[in-house]
């Protein structure tokens, strides 16, 4: 059997919205994509630069020290007791994480892998990768028997969607009733806006109140690119049921999906450190400040986006209409095509860019003409 053909990258539609808003006499603010542009902090390339001298093959399941830093960031942030060294596992990014996981565990042609209906691709895409059949849902009733793996995603990616502690608890029962692995990404947690989460933490789907004394067909999936500045680190880690980390831990031995021993150090000094976190984070919120009223007084409304670090917005009509909308003011965004068929008439707007780009967003969005729907 051949590797299972995937479909375009979808941000290649993208390129002609941002040729147009290339044009805008004051340059492109692009929000299009998630990518940090803050620096990295100083602690996190310190450690880096310290573990620089890597001249041994560094450990798959992680160093001692960096699975104690995961483990207790979990008792620290995320009100998570009881992980040991054995239950947790770094990976290169998430995003491999999240395509290979069906593959790694196994999961075939007539098994399913169900997502959010509002849904980061890559979920579909290891779906497709191994066979599996992807299924949109986000109600627990509505997950369909056979089902393999159940991804959420809190905070979700593109709609800032939380799950609290009740519905956590009734998606953990679902799968478990279904015998399904139940996997969070959970990469956003740190950036809670709205209440209940601006000021409480946002629940893991490892949680004490959420788990019941077990991870067991549990796993939590995190990324350090958004709290921490490292998506061109590649720093990431799941943790979990023991049982699918060992299974894990073996199929990335043998496939050489290795984090690098240096990334490994800056992983663990950045767990450590929830100052600069809570810096970013104020950044984050600032710039939120200034766009989402902009966008609101520009005749879009702001859906969900509790958390996260985009905007979830509509203007009514069909996402690309409102991209090139954006575009003739300079702006480029996420249209909602690409987060499943559910919500064709609503644009992702990240909040990745900087002081300067935000606030011009910000100014042309005030001064924009009214849309002609």
């Amino acid at each position: 059997m051949g590797v299972t053909e995937l479909a375009d990258y979808p941000w290649d539609a993208v390129a002609p919205y941002a040729r147009r808003a290339k044009e805008h006499p004051g340059g492109i603010v692009d929000l299009s994509i998630g990518s940090p542009v803050d620096p990295t902090p100083d602690v996190v390339a310190s450690a880096l630069k310290r573990a620089t001298d890597a001249h041994a093959y560094p450990q798959t399941i992680g160093t001692p020290a960096l699975r104690e830093a995961v483990a207790e960031w979990y008792r620290r942030r995320r009100g998570v007791s009881g992980l040991a060294a054995g239950d947790v596992l770094p990976t290169i990014g998430s995003k491999e994480l999240v395509a290979l996981l069906p593959l790694l565990l196994g999961v075939g042609p007539g098994e399913i892998v169900v997502h959010p209906r509002a849904a980061y691709p890559t979920y579909e895409v290891g779906a497709t990768v191994c066979g599996a059949t992807a299924v949109a849902a986000d109600d627990p009733a509505a997950w369909p028997e056979g089902a393999a793996i159940i991804w959420i995603n809190s905070p979700g990616n593109p709609d800032g969607r939380v799950w609290g502690v009740p519905e956590l608890r009734a998606a953990v029962a679902r799968a478990r009733e279904l015998g399904a692995l139940l996997v969070a990404d959970e990469c956003y947690a740190e950036l809670g806006w709205e209440a209940p989460w601006d000021r409480a933490p946002i629940p893991s789907v490892l949680d004490d109140r959420v788990r019941d004394g077990s991870f067991s067909g549990l796993l939590s999936v995190y990324s350090l690119s958004k709290q921490s500045n490292l998506a061109g680190y590649r720093a990431a880690f799941l943790a979990g049921d023991r049982a699918v980390v060992s299974r894990l831990t073996a199929a990335r031995k043998h496939l050489g999906l290795i984090v690098p021993a240096p990334v490994q150090a800056a992983m663990t000094a950045a767990l450590g450190d929830d100052e600069h976190v809570r810096i970013q984070k104020d950044l984050y919120g600032r710039r939120r400040a200034l766009l989402l009223p902009a966008l609101q007084g520009a005749g879009f409304r702001v859906d969900r986006s509790e958390a996260g670090l985009y905007l979830w917005v509509t203007e009514g009509r069909d996402a690309w209409d409102s991209l090139a909308r954006l575009a003739e003011l300079g702006i480029l965004a996420g249209p909602g095509h690409f987060y499943g068929p559910h919500f064709p008439e609503h644009v992702r707007v990240s909040l990745t860019a900087s002081d300067e780009r935000i606030a011009a967003a910000a100014e042309r969005l005030r001064n924009a003409a009214p849309a002609h729907l």
